[in-house]
């Protein structure tokens, strides 16, 4: 209007501060407002597979080494305790990384801080691949671990540069390819062991995370920021104001770590039955079976869209419903493998289902804070993991394979009553029909 001067929207941030808006959609600490209505998505389809395949390699970096433990122990004389600290130094580099560096894609261009992180993570890889000491081995899977959050920095910037309308499904394809990782990186390690060693499957990968890293160098946009005025302190304190003040990630927060506990208590004592009459399996084969999981990692990615279409509570109902109807084929192990291989389908793709919608509904919150709430987030998935891997260990040891299953379903039956029990409290604007943009 004539004689006006236009005011800028108020935008309140993480840290509990209100910043406003510039008139080019940034805020004066540099933050960039990314989801505006008006603006076009910068993702094609080729970009978000790249974010996908980055995703996938830099998570699967971080459990290569699950099924090589014991020739990487007995190459360099570890002793058992030793060799179990190699598989920890890996999650407490990854839990670490979590609070440190995820956040940090709130404060600084995404682009340099990925490729950042991808050309140090191929470093770490050689230094695995080269390691002659249990120390050097620790220290560089720790440094591994930390570097492979950059899997989390990938999908906060996936959702960020996708419209409202398509964020659910981009961040579905990109958690598919974080799950084909995971999967496939049990498989990919014990293949390229049995051909060449164990330290071919980090060579190999650092030459892939190097030709990824160039790809993403020329295939991302670059975020373009004011001067900044909030401090990093101040931006990782900030984790816990998001989580006291946004009840929509406090409530998929605690889902995702009862998920999280719910699939590790499956996937953790696994290799007990399966290696013992009358399967028999090898580590190899063992990691093969693993890959029944991919077929629900694929579906899920369809969760993504139905979130988007404003079905995240119905669909999280349906999906949590499937995990706990999982445990009862899952049971039936010692009738038949069939019945396992079809009850962790229908596991994984509740899950994934889940996680996705979980995911979709928090990144609604603040646009801003992408990154810093990915962070929190995952926080909670790296507890429930840490929770099921330990508790389900014990009970194999006391109660057998029905023990694990009977501890599951337990979990899933929790999840579901805490999720039935939060519905009111989840705020619409999380739960509710994505416009498209204009």
């Amino acid at each position: 209007m004539h004689g006006q001067q236009k005011t800028a929207p108020v935008r309140a941030v993480s840290d509990g501060t209100r910043l406003q808006e510039s008139a080019d959609g940034q805020a004066p600490d540099g933050h960039v407002v990314p989801d505006a209505s008006s603006q076009p998505s910068r993702l094609t389809r080729p970009v978000t597979l790249l974010f996908a395949v980055a995703s996938g390699l830099a998570v699967a970096n971080a459990y290569f080494a699950q099924p090589l433990l014991d020739v990487m122990a007995q190459e360099l004389g570890l002793s058992r305790t030793i060799a179990g600290l190699i598989v920890g130094a890996t999650q407490l580099g990854y839990g670490l990384g979590l609070i440190l560096l995820v956040p940090l894609g709130d404060l600084i261009d995404r682009r340099s801080l990925i490729v950042g992180q991808s050309l140090l993570s191929a470093l770490a890889l050689i230094s695995v691949g080269f390691s002659s000491t249990a120390a050097m081995l620790l220290g560089s899977m720790a440094a591994l671990g930390l570097l492979a959050v950059v899997t989390q920095t990938l999908v906060a910037y996936a959702a960020s540069l996708a419209r409202p309308a398509e964020r659910g499904q981009v961040v579905g394809v990109v958690t598919s390819g974080i799950v084909l990782g995971i999967l496939l990186a049990r498989t990919a390690a014990g293949l390229l062991t049995d051909l060449s060693g164990w330290r071919t499957v980090y060579l190999v990968s650092a030459a892939l995370t190097l030709v990824i890293a160039g790809l993403l160098y020329k295939a991302l946009p670059r975020q373009e920021r004011l001067p900044k005025t909030i401090s990093y302190p101040r931006l990782i304190g900030s984790l816990i104001t998001l989580f006291v003040e946004e009840p929509v990630l406090r409530i998929r927060a605690v889902i995702a770590m009862l998920i999280f506990a719910n699939i590790t208590t499956l996937l953790t004592p696994l290799i007990l039955p399966l290696s013992a009459p009358p399967f028999s399996l090898s580590h190899t084969e063992v990691g093969l079976f693993g890959l029944a999981g991919a077929a629900g990692a694929l579906g899920a990615a369809r969760a993504g869209r139905w979130a988007d279409q404003g079905l995240g509570q119905r669909i999280t109902g349906m999906a949590l419903g499937l995990m706990l109807l999982a445990w009862l084929p899952i049971s039936w192990l010692g009738h038949s493998i069939l019945w396992l291989i079809l009850g962790v389908v229908i596991i994984d793709f509740g899950l994934q289902a889940t996680h996705v919608t979980n995911q979709g509904m928090i990144y609604r919150v603040r646009p801003e804070a992408q990154s810093r709430l990915t962070a929190a987030y995952m926080v909670f998935y790296s507890i429930g993991s840490a929770l099921g891997s330990s508790f389900s260990t014990i009970v194999y040891a006391h109660a057998g394979w029905n023990g694990v299953c009977l501890l599951g379903a337990g979990i899933s039956a929790l999840t579901i009553a805490f999720w039935a029990a939060t519905l009111r409290a989840t705020p619409a604007m999380a739960t509710g029909r994505s416009i498209a943009a204009e």
